[in-house]
């Protein structure tokens, strides 16, 4: 396994959730070990379970390791560092409901599923830990992260949002932000989690300028040489002079004009009308746009990213990611959830995941080359 590419760690994600049969499919692809060495943190059994559903699976091997140093990173052979936490005979998809109701009580019903998104959600958790334990201790170059499932590792009595405050936490980071991005569109949110209320209060100049540094800095890990940086306007027509709020007066704008003195490209100088700068974005105008609430950035990403094929009634594309910017280590992780509904088909996309990927081993490479410059 020892070479010049990136080693990249993939948590499996939610056992019960979609990321197994993601993670098979993302890897049956030879071209992914030309430019990293993955291996899959989770449990070997989950994802021969997975391998078993997915078509073409049969060409796969699932090979269960100790430490990363044992891994082989090899086509047609996936690599597990296997924890050993689940229990197959315990978890449940959301399918087997119907089943499981023809001979069980619905008190019956509702323990077993209980007790499968307890065991599903701390295993996640788990998996996402010794992830960010590795990338701490240098073992591997950069992580990847699918999908988890926020109500059960909160039922497992791990009390966090979501994997950016568990990253975090853990990597003892107290300044990072999200960044959604698909293709060229890239978003970076001032918050996620919170209120529409909370939100507004949180446009801050301080916070507003951190983010911007953020955003700056990772276009430059993707090797952009000079990046470009929108800032959307928080109120309709980015407040219009006062008119329909002052958040533009007195804390985007000083933000803008800080960064502006450091010699950030912010071309049109100014808070851009939220409603035209995702426009401009896509037409080549920023290589990162700065969003100010959850949906401000998540719904034009996955207007972008996530496709429905109408006329066949299916998922074209699920193709977003999400990064965390800020930390002293890589993470990308797909932007979408743990596919309940259809997990254990063996018909999830894994696209978002190979997104993921992708993003992650530019990053890892690009800071490399930082490093090798005298």
């Amino acid at each position: 396994m020892l070479n010049n590419k990136p080693i990249l760690g993939i948590s499996m994600g939610d056992p019960s959730g979609n990321g197994p049969e993601i993670s098979v499919k993302a890897l049956m692809d030879p071209a992914i070990y030309d430019r990293c060495n993955p291996i899959i943190i989770g449990d070997a059994s989950s994802m021969e379970a997975a391998r078993l559903t997915v078509p073409g699976g049969e060409a796969v091997t699932i090979h269960a390791v100790k430490e990363v140093k044992d891994a082989v990173c090899t086509p047609g052979i996936i690599d597990v560092l296997d924890m050993g936490l689940v229990d197959l005979s315990k978890r449940l998809y959301k399918k087997d409901r119907q089943k499981l109701a023809e001979t069980m009580t619905p008190e019956e019903l509702e323990k077993a599923y209980t007790e499968s998104r307890i065991m599903c959600g701390d295993c996640a958790f788990q998996y996402v830990v010794k992830l960010i334990q590795l990338a701490m201790d240098g073992e591997v170059d950069a992580t990847a992260t699918n999908a988890l499932n926020k109500d059960y590792i909160n039922m497992a009595g791990h009390h966090y949002n979501g994997h950016t405050e568990i990253y975090a936490e853990y990597t003892h980071t107290k300044k990072y932000c999200c960044m959604l991005a698909h293709e060229d569109l890239r978003v970076v949110h001032v918050s996620t989690h919170c209120s529409l209320r909370e939100a507004c209060d949180r446009v801050k100049k301080d916070r507003v300028l951190d983010c911007i540094h953020m955003a700056y800095d990772a276009c430059k890990d993707l090797g952009i040489e000079n990046p470009k940086i929108g800032v959307a306007g928080l109120n309709p027509h980015s407040g219009e002079n006062g008119m329909f709020g002052r958040e533009e007066i007195e804390e985007i704008q000083p933000a803008i004009d800080a960064a502006l003195a450091e010699g950030i490209d912010i071309p049109e100088k100014s808070p851009t009308p939220p409603d035209t700068v995702f426009s401009k974005a896509l037409g080549g105008w920023y290589d990162a746009v700065i969003v100010h609430y959850h949906d401000q950035g998540h719904i034009p990403a996955k207007i972008k990213g996530f496709v429905f094929n109408r006329e066949l009634q299916k998922w074209d594309a699920v193709a977003g990611i999400n990064v965390t910017l800020g930390l002293p280590i890589i993470r990308a992780s797909v932007d979408h959830g743990t596919g309940e509904g259809h997990a254990g088909d063996g018909s999830a996309n894994e696209l978002s995941l190979v997104n993921a990927m992708d993003y992650a081993i530019r990053i890892a490479n690009g800071r490399a080359k930082k490093k090798q410059k005298p």
